[in-house]
């Protein structure tokens, strides 16, 4: 029985077949897109070696959908990032990055949570509920591609929408960010 708490185990032989460990088959880079896309973490390791190339695999996957036309990083960002390796950008790039997509995360849940809670006068139009559940139905069909996106909406029930003092102090937070890195 597989464990969504673990991270899906997928071995690449000598071939550079991809094996995954827990359905006994091989799995394609779109195949690994999926689960990845499904919220499951996935390692990729040498089945020889033991190094392991989660990386590798997942930066070939973006660069795929990247050339497929399927664009999400601008030119702008991929430049920035081809930069950042040979300055000391290289240091704080990953934990920039990795609070970025955070507070995107945790903006796109409570955005979703904000519109199935509101009081909306609008409610009593007739057919008005029909098109508010299709209207959230399409908002969670756009973001289950995002990272982290897990469309169970936030953890806790009792979570209370994002007030003034919580958005003035994610602006504080970012703007400490772009301090920091201007001054790389």
């Amino acid at each position: 029985m597989a464990d969504p708490d673990k991270p899906l185990l997928i071995k690449r032989y000598a071939s550079r077949r991809l094996y995954n460990t827990e359905t006994s088959d091989y799995v394609t880079l779109e195949d690994i897109a999926g689960f990845i896309r499904q919220g499951r973490e996935v390692q990729i390791v040498d089945l020889k070696s033991g190094d392991d190339l989660t990386r590798q695999y997942l930066l070939q996957i973006v660069a795929e959908h990247e050339s497929k036309g399927e664009s999400v990083l601008p030119v702008g960002v991929l430049t920035d990032l081809v930069r950042s390796y040979a300055t000391g950008m290289q240091a704080v790039m990953p934990q920039f990055l990795a609070s970025s997509f955070e507070m995107l995360r945790n903006s796109q849940t409570k955005m979703i949570e904000n519109l199935s809670q509101l009081p909306n006068p609008m409610a009593a139009v007739p057919g008005f509920e029909a098109l508010r559940k299709q209207q959230e139905a399409f908002l969670k069909t756009m973001m289950v591609g995002m990272p982290g996106w897990s469309g169970s909406g936030p953890a806790k029930d009792d979570e209370a929408p994002a007030s003034a003092d919580d958005i003035a102090d994610i602006k504080r937070q970012l703007a400490e960010l772009q301090k920091k890195l201007s001054k790389l």
